[in-house]
């Protein structure tokens, strides 16, 4: 075969490989998600209690909003 051939194929499969690769990695990131979800108020609620902390709605919010802004920055 011609060494154009080749290149072609290997170009071909390359693509093939990372379309394939994205999708996967999109479904799997999508079911792991949804069986971990974020962490909610609740949750955040809790965790305080644990702490010994009295969780007030306004520290309530202001962790969530926190929390919120730094995984925006990632």
């Amino acid at each position: 075969m011609a060494t154009w051939i080749w290149i072609l194929i290997v170009i071909v499969v390359g693509l093939a490989c990372a379309a394939g690769g994205f999708y996967g990695a999109r479904k799997y990131m999508e079911n792991y998600l949804k069986d971990n979800p974020p962490i909610n108020e609740d949750q955040l609620r809790a965790m305080m209690l644990q702490m010994g902390q009295k969780p007030s709605q306004r520290k309530l919010h202001q962790m969530m909003a926190a929390m919120q802004q730094n995984a925006r920055k990632k």
